[in-house]
């Protein structure tokens, strides 16, 4: 099957090739310990397969805690590059014990590599094996990003007696939704790259399958060509003969419904386990916050002590996947001309929020409920104490048209008084042709994955995507929140998909992606037992934009774009009940969006009073 649209480059997770890079990290904060270094230092996990670990040691008589990284992107790098963490060195060099570890089956490390199953048990282990190293006080903290945040969830979940606080950073609450899938869709820019570029290829060096690790380093090359690729379930670059190659992505199409092999690894499910503190970090446009901000409220409801429960704190910048701010990071150009009023706080903060948890000091930190957030368009961070905010005012803001919204020539609106007029607009979908992604909130750099803001205009110009717009504000308007599209549909089709992008529109034209959902048609009431539509008939959807927060200023416009593809962000669906996981086959779909007195059709914004929120800051949270 070939599928013409978004043309995507090479994914990585680390750096991109011919992006210059400042010097990382900056000398400047170093503590008074001097630091020393062993490498692949054992622990033995309960089942003997033995971990090797970076352990760098203040020098120092006074016990201390430790600080635990376990990582699936090689303990060396621990992930400093592009421009995130400090150096486990700097770290230490504040009268810590830093241990930073290879996962099982990847780098150093023994056993064999199998995506989640082993890092809730290992995790348990690996903390407490942590906390009685020569030297160490007994207390036990962990940070990290992106996996390197999963392994801190999986961990703090199985609940060991010796971890204190964790800062997990760009990671989600669930590896079912949210990470493999988003509301029935399979995410497939995110998931096919991630696993072909790093986590794949690192774990057959790691068994010593050069021959392997070198077909999958060129087979990251041609990833464009490979995500074209359908059925999925028999993609040549994970050779299915060979489970040992990816035998977890094959295991994710196995699985598309959040049924008991997803609920094995859920974080959700298990909040009343966790015990710790967790100052977590995300960004507007990274692959995992949602997750994060239901882990934030989760913990607070279901938290297994007074202490976890009071203790949750998130801070969520305009930030894509590994795209932190600062100066020579990888970040979309949009959201880097932000500044450095933008650049992420979390060695700082992190730094604090261990003084305080592991050593006890009284330094000033708050430790929550606390949410920081910063507001794009105004360009200011601010603090609540609540997700959403107690000040949010949902308004619904109507779709209408004269019956011709498809694209941004025609005469889509967005009102908050009731609009008939032509009552629907229609498109026709074809899988074959995907609208393209432009921006979005997948992962896990911007220039080689759909991720970040962009302008829009060139895709609005497709006659499949419909457009509707307000009138220009007469004073700010701004949005801060969980976005929601309801949507009453009809398709020709037994299966499909409607999708959802909020849009800033600027007086010159300039229509910037704030924030999008999908939603699987037959995934509309449940993840776990889907079931098809009937072509024709009329169905409500309320599809799950994500999160935001965005100050649409006065002049400017509010825009919804719906459409049914978002491609590669997200699989297409081929309208026939089937999905590519198993299928090549496809046909197109008419699509019916109804907005008439019976089907009020609405894009319902959270919007939060002007002065609510107070003056803000022009910095970056540190305490």
């Amino acid at each position: 099957m070939k599928i013409a649209g978004a043309l995507v480059g090479l994914f990585l997770l680390g750096l991109s090739p011919g992006v210059a890079q400042a010097a990382w990290p900056p000398s400047d904060g170093q503590g008074v310990c001097k630091v020393t270094k062993t490498v692949d230092v054992a622990a033995a996990m309960r089942d003997g397969v033995i971990l090797r670990a970076d352990v760098y040691r203040p020098v120092t008589d006074k016990p201390v805690p430790v600080i635990l990284m376990r990582t699936q992107y090689g303990k060396a790098a621990a992930q400093v590059q592009p421009e995130r963490f400090q150096s486990p060195e700097w770290y230490a060099s504040h009268c810590y014990i830093v241990v930073v570890q290879d996962i099982r089956g990847q780098y150093a490390s023994d056993g064999v590599f199998d995506e989640y199953s082993h890092d809730r048990d290992d995790g348990y282990d690996s903390v407490e094996w942590a906390a009685k190293l020569p030297g160490s006080n007994g207390k036990v903290g962990m940070y990290g990003s992106s996996y390197v945040g999963a392994t801190q969830w999986l961990a703090a979940t199985a609940a060991p007696p010796s971890l204190k606080a964790i800062v997990p950073s760009n990671t989600a609450s669930d590896y079912y939704d949210g990470w493999t899938y988003e509301d029935g869709a399979f995410r497939l820019a995110f998931i096919e790259n991630w696993m072909a570029e790093t986590i794949a290829e690192s774990a057959a060096v790691n068994r010593k399958d050069d021959a392997t690790a070198q077909s999958l380093k060129i087979a990251g090359l041609d990833i464009a060509k490979w995500m074209r690729f359908a059925p999925y379930d028999a993609l040549p670059i994970f050779a299915p003969k060979d489970p040992a190659v990816a035998p977890y992505f094959f295991d994710a199409i196995k699985h598309p419904t959040n049924d008991a092999y997803w609920k094995a690894f859920s974080i959700e499910a298990r909040y009343d386990k966790v015990a710790v503190p967790a100052l977590a970090f995300d960004g507007w446009y990274d692959a995992f916050v949602n997750g994060a901000l239901k882990n934030f409220n989760g913990v607070q409801a279901k938290g297994a002590t007074p202490e976890a429960r009071a203790s949750q704190r998130i801070v969520i910048g305009p930030w894509e996947h590994i795209g932190w701010g600062r100066p020579d990071a990888v970040v979309s150009p949009k959201l880097k001309a932000i500044g450095p009023v933008a650049d992420s706080p979390v060695n700082e903060l992190t730094l604090a929020w261990f003084d305080h948890f592991l050593k006890g000091e009284d330094n000033g930190v708050e430790t929550g409920p606390r949410v920081d957030y910063f507001v794009m368009g105004e360009n200011r961070w601010h603090v609540a104490h609540e997700w959403p905010l107690a000040a949010t005012q949902y308004q619904s803001w109507l779709l209408g048209s004269g019956g011709h919204a498809a694209s941004v020539m025609g005469d889509g609106t967005l009102s908050l008084s009731a609009v008939v007029a032509g009552a629907s607009d229609s498109f026709v979908y074809d899988p074959a042709n995907p609208v393209p992604s432009v921006g979005g909130h997948s992962c896990c750099a911007w220039n080689t994955g759909p991720q970040g803001q962009f302008d829009q205009s060139a895709i609005e110009q497709r006659p499949d995507i419909l457009v509707y717009t307000s009138a220009p504000l007469t004073a700010p308007l701004e949005v801060t929140g969980p976005v929601t599209v309801v949507l009453y549909a009809r398709s020709t089709a037994p299966d499909t998909d409607f999708t959802a992008k909020l849009v800033d529109v600027a007086p010159d034209g300039e229509a910037i992606n704030i924030a999008n959902g999908i939603q699987r048609a037959s995934y509309r009431e449940s993840e776990e037992h889907p079931t098809l539509i009937t072509p024709g008939e009329v169905y409500r959807y309320e599809i799950h934009v994500w999160p935001t927060s965005n100050l649409f200023k006065a002049g400017h416009e509010i825009r919804l774009e719906i459409s049914s593809s978002d491609y590669p962000q997200f699989d297409p669906n081929p309208n026939t009940g089937a999905t590519l996981r198993t299928t090549t086959a496809v046909k197109t779909a008419e699509q019916t969006i109804l907005h008439d007195a019976d089907h009020p059709s609405a894009l319902i914004l959270p919007v939060i009073p002007a002065g609510a929120e107070g003056p803000g800051a022009d910095k970056p949270p540190t305490h």
